[in-house]
């Protein structure tokens, strides 16, 4: 099985060669527990190995196998909390092998194939039905921001420090000030950027993979305001700030604040360091 390019990366470590090593068992196992018929990977997977996948009685499927890391550990409990309303609907899940069977969706069309303003009414649509309340399993936004307070300056220096101390700094600030003087704690997902979102026939629109954390509503938009699929320029970064904002009767300095703190913890991944990423910061923190 050709693997997609996307994957690549887990070749990295010896925890991916290990994963990768044991995906065909995997996948023969749950092809058999499920009784599947499966297609060739999606090509777009970077998180885990997607396939679409028949079952017996004619359900169009796809088959997850995730690759173990701590944001989508609780993906599943997501799914099964929001039950099909704005969100695929989970099928049967398998702990021990960390796969999941959900909801094909069809045609699929990504959310970024509609011009920005579309895409932000299907979104302020969906968003209130994706806020529910939440506690465990799922992990406190203050606690991840805490491991990204952690983790950060130790990455700026073994990346090199490829941007200016003063992004660092103001992204620190803000992470500790925000985590700590929250709102009501709902149910968010934050990687819920315009590709996560597809057209299906069940509903117009779903969303799809979520990275669940319980948090206050302000940081679900991050994602989406920061995401490059709907253009990447200052001007369409605060579009999107402020009409989410806006609209959705959110504290658009909260919104700016964690987004300037999610996507500068989210700006050097492995090795690499993302330049959009910073360029969105810096718009952010500059604006007048």
């Amino acid at each position: 099985m050709e693997l997609p390019e996307g994957l690549d990366w887990v070749r990295g470590s010896p925890a991916g060669r290990d994963w990768l090593t044991a995906l065909p068992g995997r996948l023969a196992e749950c092809a058999e527990r499920w009784s599947l018929r499966l297609g060739p990977p999606f090509r777009y997977a970077f998180a885990s190995l997607a396939l679409p996948a028949d079952l017996p009685d004619g359900t169009a499927a796809v088959l997850k196998l995730q690759f173990p890391d701590g944001e989508s550990r609780h993906e599943a409990d997501a799914l099964a909390r929001w039950d099909g309303d704005g969100a695929i609907r989970l099928l049967d899940h398998d702990p021990q092998r960390r796969a999941l069977l959900v909801e094909r969706c069809r045609p699929g069309t990504a959310l970024h194939e509609l011009p920005m303003d579309r895409a932000l009414d299907v979104l302020t649509g969906l968003l209130p039905r994706l806020w529910r309340p939440a506690g465990p399993p799922f992990t406190p936004l203050a606690e991840e921001a805490a491991g990204w307070i952690d983790r950060m300056p130790q990455a700026w220096e073994r990346a090199g420090r490829p941007y200016e101390r003063r992004l660092l700094d103001a992204a620190l600030a803000l992470l500790a000030g925000l985590a700590s003087s929250q709102g009501e704690q709902v149910l968010v997902n934050q990687d819920l950027h315009a590709g996560n979102v597809l057209a299906a026939d069940r509903e117009p629109w779903l969303v799809i993979d979520p990275k669940p954390l319980t948090g206050e509503r302000e940081f679900s938009v991050v994602p989406m305001v920061r995401g490059r699929e709907l253009g990447h320029s200052p001007a369409a970064v605060r579009h999107r700030l402020d009409r989410l904002s806006a609209e959705l009767g959110l504290d658009r300095e909260r919104v700016r604040g964690w987004t300037i703190g999610h996507t500068l913890a989210w700006s050097i991944d492995g090795d690499a360091v993302l330049p959009h990423q910073l360029e969105v910061v810096r718009w952010l923190l500059d604006e007048q």
